[in-house]
């Protein structure tokens, strides 16, 4: 008999009893099921998604602020709105590392292209709000670590 499928958020049992399951593992299941919860309770309506950038479909970013604005009241709940919860609390704070990771890859790339444009370290510092040149050289080696699909971050080619 085939495997029923399992809902994104369903919880699994982890290969030994005794073995605590894995936060990222967990973390990664919620992902999606955290942007469906907001979207369904806080967006449902075109009224509430015109409080977004992308009114069809909130982003993880879009995730965050809609609950940080709701909790600290600079959005205001349309009326039979469902109050934030704690499960709507963490579902946002689920999304935090994927926002986060779309930050580090949208600054890398933006540093990646400051330099095929010419600018110098100097330059790139004062824009970053950093006091030296070799700050910012090492913030975008870190955002490019980070950032880097291949395997232990490296891709063999020289930066």
């Amino acid at each position: 008999m085939p495997a029923t499928p399992q809902r994104p958020d369903a919880p699994t049992e982890p290969a030994d009893a005794f073995e605590p399951p894995s936060a990222e593992e967990a973390r990664a299941r919620r992902t999606y099921a955290s942007l469906f919860r907001i979207a369904e309770r806080h967006a449902a309506t075109d009224a509430q998604r015109r409080r977004q950038i992308h009114p069809g479909m909130l982003a993880p970013h879009e995730v965050i602020r809609l609950v940080s604005f709701l909790l600290s009241g600079a959005a205001l709940p349309e009326d039979g709105e469902a109050e934030v919860d704690r499960a709507d609390i963490t579902a946002a704070l689920s999304l935090v590392p994927l926002a986060r990771a779309e930050m580090d890859e949208l600054e890398a790339g933006l540093l990646t292209m400051a330099r095929g444009r010419g600018m110098t370290w100097p330059e790139i510092a004062f824009g970053l709000g950093l006091a030296t040149p070799q700050a910012a050289r090492q913030r975008h080696e870190r955002l490019l670590s980070r950032t880097d699909p291949a395997p232990g971050g490296g891709t063999g080619a020289e930066r």
